[in-house]
């Protein structure tokens, strides 16, 4: 894999990239929230509050293959600045809308945002990192996203309250202008090079090889698995607080710390990973992360509760960035930018899908039900992890280079099922 360096500016590029991050997903995380109570003041029930919040995650599925072949081939920076401006017109013109159609509709424009600017980036990181480096750089690079996640709903409770209808709208507006910040950061961030340090541009590699490709699958699951953790986990604790008494101040101060954790996971990815080996540390902290989960269940006091979510807040913190490095090595060397965006896929129809479930799930059993099945889905990452870990890295050592049985020598050619 040709991989692009800034030249003398070192990782300010990366710095630069998880600033932008963090404004960018600071202005959805605290648009989403909003979106639904502006909906709610426009008469909204909860069916079409659901709707509302799957046109974000639905309307991206069509764009997202597309966008990846294009970055394959191309430069990657310029879905930055596109992504910005879809989010920022699609947080400002929600705050706007008067209609649910129309929210709907802006709902999805943000989500398009959102979706251009993760490719992008992740396209950046993977390409400008060099193999040995790509754990680290990914790990800091979602540190971005942990930041945006951990503000953002913390800034739409503090303007949202009184009149529903106004307070949420400016939210809304004020999110467009937290978007708008990302612009102070995006320059520098992907170098220009020659045509000849791109891959070369041919056959378009079918989406059945790259997802038959060994590993690729394994790090899809995985982060649809740890994504699905973190939606349930933050959709469902309020309610799991409402029945067993716990304020909902408290709620939010241990959602934070989940998210504090998680940041604090990613600063020491590394050394993580030299102790105990890429394939060992995503087995163990998603076997670790499925135990914790299922304990959510169980009547724990409030300081049980926290130390609970704080462990697995930083288990949680492992899968993203360890997924994103997974897919991108095990991917074929000229369809990388489409194993990303086919790994965002997977996480946006699992947004979809795991909180329905949740639903159904906690109909018929109860509110703690959902716990136990992100137990038993992250379970079955951990064993993806380590059959894939298993069959394709035999003798690999902690901090060796090997992802999910993928090596560092990113120019051999991927092994096909």
């Amino acid at each position: 894999m040709t991989y692009d360096r800034p030249g003398p500016g070192g990782r300010g590029w990366l710095l630069r990239l998880v600033i932008a991050f963090s404004f960018a997903q600071a202005a959805v995380s605290m648009a989403r929230p909003a979106v639904s109570y502006r909906a709610l003041s426009l008469g909204a029930d909860e069916r079409a509050i659901g709707v509302i919040a799957g046109v974000y995650a639905l309307l991206p599925l069509f764009a997202a293959v597309p966008l990846g072949r294009r970055t394959d081939h191309g430069r990657c920076a310029p879905l930055l600045p596109i992504g910005v401006v879809l989010i920022a017109g699609g947080c400002a013109l929600s705050g706007l809308a008067n209609s649910l159609a129309a929210m709907a509709a802006w709902s999805g424009v943000m989500g398009l945002g959102h979706l251009c600017f993760v490719i992008g980036s992740q396209s950046i990181v993977a390409r400008q990192s060099a193999p040995a480096e790509q754990d680290r750089n990914f790990g800091h690079f979602t540190i971005g996203a942990s930041l945006g996640q951990l503000i953002g709903p913390v800034a739409a409770g503090l303007l949202i309250g009184g009149d529903m209808g106004r307070s949420s709208a400016l939210a809304l507006v004020v999110s467009a202008g937290v978007a708008a910040f990302s612009f102070v950061s995006l320059w520098r961030i992907e170098r220009r090079t020659s045509p000849g340090s791109r891959p070369a541009r041919g056959d378009k590699v079918p989406v059945h090889r790259i997802l038959r490709t060994r590993g690729v699958p394994g790090g899809i699951f995985i982060s649809l698995a740890v994504l699905s953790a973190t939606d349930i986990l933050t959709a469902y604790l309020p309610v799991i607080g409402e029945h067993r008494g716990i304020a909902p101040t408290t709620v939010g101060l241990l959602l934070s710390l989940r998210a504090a954790a998680t940041i604090a996971c990613r600063l020491v990815m590394t050394p993580m990973i030299r102790l105990l080996g890429r394939t060992a540390l995503l087995a163990v902290t998603c076997l670790l992360a499925a135990l914790l989960c299922a304990g959510i269940a169980l009547p724990v006091p409030v300081w049980g509760l926290a130390v609970m979510l704080a462990v697995l807040g930083f288990c949680l913190g492992v899968g993203q960035p360890l997924s994103m490095t997974t897919v991108v090595q095990a991917a074929p060397a000229d369809a990388r930018s489409t194993a990303l965006a086919l790994r965002l896929t997977g996480n946006r129809l699992g947004q979809v899908a795991a909180p329905a479930s949740a639903g159904l799930v906690a109909g018929v059993a109860g509110t703690a039900a959902p716990f136990v099945m992100l137990g038993a889905l992250l379970l079955a990452a951990a064993g993806l992890g380590v059959r894939d870990g298993r069959t394709g890295s035999k003798g690999e050592e902690p901090g060796g280079g090997s992802v999910a049985g993928v090596g560092h020598d990113a120019l051999s050619p991927p092994k096909v099922r």
